[in-house]
């Protein structure tokens, strides 16, 4: 029943948008455009990123990463992709209208992005209605590919790498007793939260203290002072990278010595910029590691710091993966539709990327090994 409703509401979306179509004169997806041309499936990938304002390094480097990608993948000679991007200024709204855009009159098979999981939550609504294929691929927030079954992420959510963590750092440390510490002001950093302490209470670590604060805070000395007292073998630190090397800069001038485990927000080389040598001990886990001994992964630091002129993030890496992985399906489908692409992409399974070995499961959400972190001597090395 549910899927006789959703292809009731895609055939009456996409009325809506032939009729918009016609009116503007351009042409909708699936067209002889779209499908395969001397022997190449060709086709228009719609990307939706935060290009501009203040999160504008996270578009530069999931544009750089995908670019990177076109060019290899376009260079073999079984995929034809074009990239057609929009600015969502990481703006919901501004998301939503780019979205509608690319659906609308680009031509477009399938959609990367948004940038942000606040995004992704109004556009990814909006694509599964539509029928159109979207990634995430820096969407890391509980429920993303839970939206619809044309909604898909490669990002490694903070379900997956914050218990992958915690283990290794209960492992190494013996660790029994934690204190958490976490922004409330922020979806990000609650979620992250709410994955920490299920995590901790799952793996029978008694919680000492659950300590909040707010986005731009500057001084953490009561709660650090509750915490130094309570003596906790680890921090649970749920914190975007700036207030989190502060906390982490603050916690070591007040003598608190035990390592510290973070979410993906905290997994940033800008900890260490901000923190020092007080970033030591810092533990995150990541899909992405730059100085994996791995052939591929050397390859792709290598091209990228050639064209760019700075070593990849964990958002370049993802992008990059995510067009390969889109590729991948629209070799298997054979022709650039997107029912077709949407059920090649759902049978994704053991892709070999730089991120690893790489499938969906049945929600098409992440099914991977993350790397645990550490930081020592001011540098991420991998924590064993």
């Amino acid at each position: 029943m549910r899927k006789q409703l959703k292809k009731f509401a895609q055939f009456t979306a996409l009325s809506s948008l032939l009729v918009l179509s016609a009116c503007g004169g351009n042409q909708t997806a699936g067209d002889e455009d779209g499908e395969s041309s001397g022997g190449a499936v060709k086709a228009d990938i719609g990307v939706i990123s935060y290009i501009s304002g203040p999160g504008a390094a996270y578009g530069e480097a999931i544009t750089n990463g995908l670019k990177l990608a076109q060019e290899e993948i376009n260079g073999k000679g079984e995929v034809k992709i074009n990239l057609v991007t929009e600015d969502s200024a990481g703006k919901q709204d501004q998301a939503l209208t780019a979205a509608q855009k690319l659906m609308n009159s680009e031509n477009v098979t399938a959609i990367i992005g948004p940038t942000l999981s606040t995004e992704m939550n109004v556009v990814g609504p909006e694509a599964d209605l539509n029928g159109v294929p979207i990634m995430g691929t820096s969407t890391t927030a509980e429920g993303i590919p839970q939206i619809g079954d044309y909604v898909f992420r490669n990002s490694l959510p903070e379900a997956l790498a914050i218990p992958a963590a915690i283990d290794k750092a209960i492992e190494k440390y013996d660790a029994k007793k934690v204190a958490i510490l976490y922004g409330n002001d922020d979806v990000f950093t609650k979620s992250g939260f709410d994955t920490m302490k299920k995590a901790a209470e799952e793996k029978g670590l008694e919680i000492l203290t659950i300590e909040t604060f707010q986005k731009g805070q500057s001084d953490y000395n009561a709660q650090l002072t509750k915490i130094k007292g309570l003596k906790p073998d680890l921090i649970l630190a749920s914190a975007l990278y700036n207030e989190g090397a502060v906390i982490m800069d603050q916690a070591r001038k007040m003598g608190i010595e035990v390592p510290f485990v973070g979410g993906n927000g905290f997994n940033s080389p800008e900890v260490i910029n901000i923190a020092g040598d007080a970033a030591n001990g810092l533990i995150v886990a990541t899909p992405w590691y730059g100085e994996k001994e791995d052939d591929k992964v050397k390859e792709f630091v290598s091209k990228y710091e050639k064209e760019y002129g700075k070593k990849p993030d964990q958002f370049a890496a993802q992008a990059y993966d995510a067009l390969y992985i889109m590729a991948e399906a629209l070799k298997n489908a054979g022709e650039a539709d997107r029912d077709a692409l949407r059920d090649a992409l759902a049978e994704v399974k053991g892709f070999n990327g730089i991120l690893g070995e790489f499938s969906f499961d049945e929600e098409g959400d992440v099914v991977m090994d993350p790397t645990v972190l550490v930081i020592e001597e001011g540098a991420f090395k991998e924590f064993n």
